[in-house]
């Protein structure tokens, strides 16, 4: 945003930016982008952003199921892989072609490739991982291995 100043004889009068003093800090910029879905105070986007999306995590006693928000996302534009414990989940959301005789008044949404990976916790099978896509959402389930059932041994004290 261009700043306009205006000086009267006796002091300098700034257009007012909230978020002008964190501006500077590392890694506010994101923090405020994501805050405020992108858009600075005063600003027209003019362009779609790159995008992340949101990932949910649910623990059961026997799984993990993760729910991926992938609104306008082809099942065919995602890809799940296994690699070294590492789960990754990545696609792409393609464009909407704009038609002739209609034009944008405002977009907020991103489009362009996304990638997302989570390290698995040890002794996770990824050839039990199931996936599912509907209704824009990945749902991603990871059955929990199974643990060693403790039992108890008695020593004899000598």
């Amino acid at each position: 945003m261009e700043r306009k100043t205006m000086t009267t004889p006796e002091r300098e009068v700034s257009v007012w930016d909230p978020l002008r003093e964190f501006r500077g800090l590392t890694g506010m910029s994101e923090l405020f982008d994501d805050l405020l879905g992108g858009i600075r105070p005063f600003q027209f986007p003019t362009a779609p952003r790159a995008w992340t999306p949101k990932v949910d995590i649910q623990e059961t006693d026997k799984e993990y199921v993760m729910k991926v928000s992938l609104p306008g996302v082809k099942k065919e534009d995602v890809k799940v892989s296994v690699e070294e414990g590492v789960l990754n989940i990545s696609g792409e959301r393609h464009e909407e072609k704009e038609e002739k005789g209609k034009s944008w008044v405002r977009r907020e949404s991103a489009y362009g490739s996304f990638s997302r990976s989570f390290v698995l916790p040890s002794g996770m099978h990824p050839e039990e991982l199931k996936a599912a896509h509907k209704d824009g959402v990945l749902i991603v389930t990871l059955r929990k291995p199974e643990q060693p059932k403790s039992r108890e041994v008695n020593v004899k004290v000598e």
